[in-house]
């Protein structure tokens, strides 16, 4: 199903040499300022950066939302590759929590879209439900071979902790000192589902 949604939903690489770089680097261009700026960045701005005109860009991406789906969807294949690359290391406890790590990341860097990495399915958005499922997907299969590891407590679902991440991420958004609160944060919700605690409610479906 996510495959058939990324069909439908990112505009497709242009084929062409020169097509397919300055599809490339408005993507970038996009990234980057979208970082800086939040999901609002001035499109004339993106085209600057991207040694682009504006017609070019908007060839390429006819709206702002087309833009921001492919920013979007490439930066959740990076940190899906981040999941199967940690998924291949010795401690898959430790995996887990660097993956988590790298969400948090994600969600901050990500300003403006970071609503529809949890959001999207129920939305309606199918960009959004594809990157959804795909977030999921990966760090599930973390999750589990932190539990066959245990490392992580049976209670915990992945849902669980990208709800917890997102949370926190958002809680300390306009912190003068966000990232060492929710790194502070973090730490604690990892120190809870480790094993050893009592649960009061079941694992979320």
């Amino acid at each position: 199903m996510p495959d058939d949604h990324r069909a439908a939903a990112v505009p497709p690489r242009p084929r062409r040499a020169d097509a397919r770089r300055n599809y490339d680097r408005i993507v970038a261009a996009a990234t980057s300022a979208i970082a800086e700026h939040g999901a609002e960045a001035s499109l004339e701005e993106i085209a600057r950066r991207a040694g682009v005109g504006s017609a070019t860009l908007h060839r390429h991406f006819p709206s702002r939302q087309r833009l921001l789906e492919a920013v979007f969807h490439g930066k959740v294949e990076a940190l899906c590759a981040t999941a199967r690359d940690l998924a291949a290391g010795p401690d898959p406890g430790e995996a887990l929590v660097a993956w988590l790590r790298a969400v948090a990341a994600h969600v901050v860097t990500n300003r403006g879209l970071a609503t529809s990495l949890l959001h999207g399915a129920q939305d309606g958005d199918a960009v959004g439900a594809s990157c959804h499922a795909m977030i999921v997907n990966a760090g599930q299969e973390l999750l589990d071979g932190a539990r066959r590891a245990g490392a992580v407590r049976d209670d915990v679902a992945i849902v669980d902790l990208l709800t917890l991440v997102n949370a926190i991420c958002l809680a300390t958004e306009h912190d003068p000192d966000g990232a060492a609160e929710a790194e502070r944060l973090l730490d604690l919700v990892l120190a809870g589902v480790r094993p050893g605690l009592p649960s009061r409610t079941p694992a979320a479906k």
